[in-house]
């Protein structure tokens, strides 16, 4: 069997580094936006917003602009000079920790080109992953300017797709991770052919619930409905069957009703049911088809314990939501979503059939 390029392990290492750290930049996100400390600072500065303030003076300058926005004069008036400076720690942790990736990624990259520890192939999946960056640092800023002149609030809608990109960056490293280790071992052909579909299918509505389960954050939709399987006594909130309701400014002032609100909400949860059934049974078939082969084996009994685990969390998550998402269950909540896709990506990796000289993952058709 053929053998794919295996990576020397410092640049291994540094892959692994930086899907770690993209991990800890995707919760420390979740932490952000639970703390409602997105929009505590208001200007995006990329060299001088390095480090916070420093004297009372430099504070105060900072919180008089924070007293300019929507969401201190709608919501957080009157706000300490102190509860300010938590808000502000948070976004500031946020964006100097994706600075701080930056130089990690950057300055080891340079060294390992020169030295030629990594070709054409990996340069090419590296630059996907730089891409996919740029454009989370971009619509996190588009993001942040939604709140600081529309509503006292990120935008919904925008923050799921910022949260949309940032999953593609781990999701895309993950996989140059994985890749850099080469061959990984044969994998029978009717396993694949079989049930390959199947997990395609689980993944396209993974990728439907991450991107509803951004916008229902936005929303704070947990705090509408915080009950257990049915929502404030209904598993069909009536309101979603109001025809009248169905017009696009309900879609545009999410924030003034709660029909948006709750159709997000019932669709996060029944999408929640449908991933789990069709997770956990491909999940299974994959692992009792496959007595001899550890790999999908191990890959399969991880997507079904962390599937299990996020159910858990997201009942959690809603059922503590009275007045307020809590910020621990809220965050385990997402970080299980990464792992999940960390899962699922590791198990596409898995289930790749050796080609010649090169293994891919196999097309859909």
């Amino acid at each position: 069997m053929n053998q794919e390029k295996i990576y020397d392990s410092v640049v291994r290492a540094w892959l692994l580094i930086g899907v770690i750290m993209v991990f800890i930049q995707v919760i420390v996100g979740g932490i952000t936006r639970l703390t409602e400390s997105g929009l505590s600072i208001t200007r995006w500065e990329v060299v001088e917003g390095t480090f916070p303030p420093m004297t009372n003076e430099a504070w105060g300058k900072e919180f008089e602009l924070y007293k300019q926005t929507p969401q201190y004069q709608e919501i957080n008036e009157g706000m300490s000079i102190s509860d300010f400076k938590f808000i502000y720690f948070w976004e500031w942790v946020h964006r100097f920790w994706a600075r701080f990736m930056g130089f990690v990624f950057l300055i080891p990259f340079v060294i390992f080109v020169i030295s030629g520890r990594i070709d054409r192939p990996m340069i090419k999946k590296l630059g996907l992953v730089v891409v996919l960056a740029a454009l989370a640092a971009i619509f996190g800023w588009i993001m942040v300017a939604s709140g600081l002149i529309e509503r006292p609030w990120v935008n919904a809608y925008k923050l799921s797709i910022h949260l949309t990109i940032a999953f593609c960056v781990f999701a895309t490293l993950w996989w140059t991770y994985l890749w850099s280790g080469g061959n990984i071992g044969s994998v029978e052909r009717n396993i694949v052919y079989k049930y390959r579909r199947v997990f395609a299918l689980f993944t396209l509505i993974y990728v439907f619930q991450m991107i509803v389960g951004g916008i229902l954050s936005g929303m704070k939709a947990a705090v509408i409905f915080p009950t257990w399987p049915d929502m404030n006594g209904q598993y069909f909130p009536s309101v979603i069957f109001d025809r009248s309701e169905w017009i696009l400014q309900n879609f545009i002032d999410y924030d003034k009703n709660i029909f948006l609100p709750s159709l997000i909400h019932f669709l996060h949860r029944n999408t929640a049911y449908a991933l789990f059934v069709i997770g956990v049974w491909s999940s299974m078939s994959l692992y009792r088809l496959s007595p001899h082969n550890s790999k999908i084996k191990i890959a399969s009994a991880l997507v079904i314990l962390i599937l299990c685990l996020q159910v858990l969390l997201g009942i959690f998550t809603v059922i503590s939501s009275k007045g307020s998402i809590p910020v621990l269950w809220g965050t385990l909540h997402q970080a299980m979503a990464l792992l999940l896709l960390a899962a699922i990506v590791n198990t596409f990796f898995v289930l790749r059939i050796n080609k010649k000289k090169n293994f891919a993952i196999l097309p859909l058709d």
